[in-house]
């Protein structure tokens, strides 16, 4: 099975059901009196994130969720139905962002749930809307539209230690010695095609999570090659193991290579804790050994350096719990104090902020709340489009349409981008 690790997809939550607009006794209203029901909401669009799942390509041909729609209201004051959410399993691990690039939810927990999409809110039915002064209105909402919106949902793998290197420097072998996992392994460049897990155990106390990157090339930052679209895997490692082949005839520079190429795609990767590996040293002279691990500690300042064979097993328990004590002395860092400061005034937009504009014969009205207001008001009523002028008085907006002059018969737009309006 083809591995996807990145895709677009469109979500929709469900439509709210309409309010309902019914009395007792039609004929005589006096004697029964309104008793429409509420709508009810519609299903929100979740995603979970599942061990189960392990792929995105699921989603390459079904490019829209939708969540089912909430039920009108009913006669008696039922109140409609809301649709069931949309559940979606995506694999552990997966980051959601919207079309701006904000991170909607990053899905890193088993069974961990995020509401990408909410479903809109179901109308009132008309027995919502009596009062002394009105008895029998002769109107109900409509149900809020469920939200849209176009998301990117990206798999980057958890694991504790990413393996890099070259091609062919060895980094299958060594996961499938120190490890559970069984990855393809043979004698040419780009064995591995997707990043493989692993888990690593430690004297049956404690384990360790690998992971094993495809491997990269010079200018693999900038899409060269097959590792560049994974080196996003290495984000939520915590320690590399950089594998170096004595085999290279420069280990200086193969070295350098995936150092530019991490430092290139993310200058963090340059700031992990690192082990230095130099790979298949089995067979090799004493003196080789020496001399090339001389080359690599000259390059490698900084990083634990270490000479290793995963074909034969030299010296991979001491990788092993050189590793877990690097991983240890990370969980012991505490994060510094954050110093108390004076809160700060944000000016952002609330619920109930609006904003008026003026355009010839025109007005143009925008704001959370009060769109929201106008999504469940049948404009064809009069009734409704009264309720909804008396929103406006209370909100200030009607306050703010005189002061610009609004004048009789004058078209007013509800929200920026749709088409919702009425004749003032």
């Amino acid at each position: 099975m083809s591995f996807v690790d990145k895709v677009n997809i469109s979500l929709m939550s469900g439509k709210g059901g309409d309010g309902r607009r019914s009395f007792r006794h039609e004929r005589f209203i006096a004697r029964g009196g309104p008793d429409g029901g509420d709508g009810g909401n519609g299903g929100d669009v979740i995603l979970t994130a599942s061990q189960h799942s392990n792929t995105l390509s699921g989603f390459r041909h079904n490019k829209l969720l939708v969540a089912k729609e909430g039920q009108p209201g009913g006669k008696n004051k039922r109140h409609g139905k809301s649709g069931e959410s949309l559940v979606i399993d995506v694999p552990v691990g997966t980051e959601v962002r919207n079309s701006d690039g904000k991170i909607l939810a990053d899905l890193v927990i088993d069974k961990s749930q995020e509401v990408i999409a909410r479903g809109g809110r179901g109308g009132f039915g008309n027995a919502h809307f009596t009062s002394s002064t009105r008895q029998a209105p002769n109107f109900a909402e409509k149900g809020e539209p469920g939200e849209k919106l176009t998301v990117t949902l990206e798999l980057k793998l958890i694991a504790d230690v990413g393996i890099v290197g070259l091609p062919n420097a060895g980094k299958s072998t060594l996961l499938s010695r120190m490890s559970n996992a069984r990855p393809e392994i043979a004698d040419y460049p780009f064995t591995t095609l997707t990043p493989n897990l692993g888990v690593v155990d430690i004297d049956g106390s404690s384990s360790i999570l690998l992971a094993d990157i495809p491997g990269l090339i010079e200018g693999a930052a900038e899409g060269k090659g097959l590792g560049h679209e994974f080196l996003r895997h290495i984000e939520r490692t915590r320690v590399i193991v950089h594998l170096v082949d004595i085999y290279d005839e420069d280990v200086k520079k193969s070295y350098s290579i995936i150092r530019k190429e991490l430092l290139a795609y993310s200058p963090k990767f340059i700031k992990l804790a690192e082990v230095a590996a130099l790979n298949k040293i089995d067979g090799c002279s004493e003196e080789l050994v020496a001399s090339k691990l001389k080359e690599l500690k000259d390059v490698a300042k900084g990083s634990i350096v270490i000479a290793i064979s995963a074909q034969a097993g030299t010296n991979l328990n001491e990788l092993k719990y050189t590793l877990k004590r690097m991983l240890d002395d990370l969980n012991k860092v505490k994060k510094p104090k954050e110093k108390k400061t004076l809160p700060r005034i944000s000016l952002k937009d609330t619920e109930d902020s609006f904003n008026v504009t003026k355009s010839d014969n025109s007005f143009r009205i925008t704001g959370i709340k009060i769109e929201k207001f106008a999504s469940r008001t049948d404009f064809n009523n009069v009734e409704a489009t009264n309720r909804f002028k008396d929103i406006l008085k209370r909100t200030g907006i009607l306050h703010e349409l005189g002061r610009q002059g609004i004048k009789p018969d004058d078209k007013v737009y509800i929200g920026q981008d749709n088409d919702i309006y009425f004749n003032f």
